[in-house]
């Protein structure tokens, strides 16, 4: 299944946000949505997650959803999203209360997305109890028992201090490698990006407009080799000169505001 920005504008009152962003999220792609502060890409991704009705154009879904997939479109969080009073077993089976399964079946579904986070010794734990790293497994294993055909994703792992990304980084990696789900990831952290997306949509400053978009022609396995850092560091720095005069701009703007 393919998502589709397509021709998508918006406003909120006066202030222009988004203007004309079109592009494509492919069947098992991931797209990475970069750009400068305050230059919509959290209001792009509720607009391609149903979140927010756009002022102009649209947000498309093309294809068949995954068999057996109860929602081809998910979210993961910044803020984790978790219900405090239900343990980790009971955050991944809310979804799938009013999805017409069986207790059986929605058991089956805990336990395959609970084993493929890592999650499985710690089903019967409070969000309290978890590292940030651990809250956010918990997130990714609720979206994940949905079966969805793409992921949206906002800032996942701004969080989270380095040595707690980087594993999670190697996690998501895991869980795409198979092309299975494909997503759209905001970022601000351009090393996230250049190692998790095969394409990068650069946003201009408000109101964003895609400016360009980057392939990364390494798959996400050639890029974990230690060969792989100098390419890797060189698609930031490219990615960081097309934002950077903006990003100051932005910045400006903000501590004016």
């Amino acid at each position: 299944m393919d998502l589709i920005a397509d021709h998508i504008s918006h406003r909120f009152g006066d202030l222009a946000v988004l203007d004309d962003v079109s592009f494509t999220v492919g069947a098992g792609e991931v797209v990475a949505i970069v750009g400068p502060s305050g230059c919509g890409k959290s209001t792009l991704l509720s607009v391609l997650g149903g979140l927010l009705q756009p002022d102009a154009g649209a947000a498309l879904l093309r294809g068949a959803p995954p068999g057996g997939s109860l929602n081809p479109l998910t979210f993961v969080f910044q803020d984790f999203a978790l219900l405090p009073w239900c343990t980790v077993a009971a955050n991944v089976e809310f979804p799938l209360l009013h999805a017409g399964l069986s207790a059986a079946e929605r058991g089956r579904i805990v336990d395959d997305a609970l084993r493929r986070t890592g999650l499985s010794d710690f089903r019967a734990a409070f969000p309290k109890q978890l590292s940030g790293g651990m809250r956010q497994r918990v997130g990714i294993a609720r979206a994940l028992a949905v079966r969805p055909a793409i992921l949206l994703m906002d800032e996942p792992l701004s969080a989270l201090d380095s040595q707690t990304r980087e594993l999670l980084m190697e996690d998501f990696i895991g869980l795409l490698a198979d092309g299975a789900i494909g997503a759209a990831y905001v970022t601000h952290n351009l090393e996230e990006a250049v190692r998790l997306a095969d394409r990068i949509v650069v946003l201009s400053r408000r109101p964003g407009r895609v400016r360009e978009v980057v392939p990364i022609a390494m798959t996400r396995a050639e890029r974990g080799a230690v060969e792989a850092r100098g390419q890797l560091l060189a698609l930031q720095n490219d990615l960081w000169a097309l934002i950077r005069e903006q990003a100051i701009d932005a910045e400006r703007e903000v501590q004016h505001a």
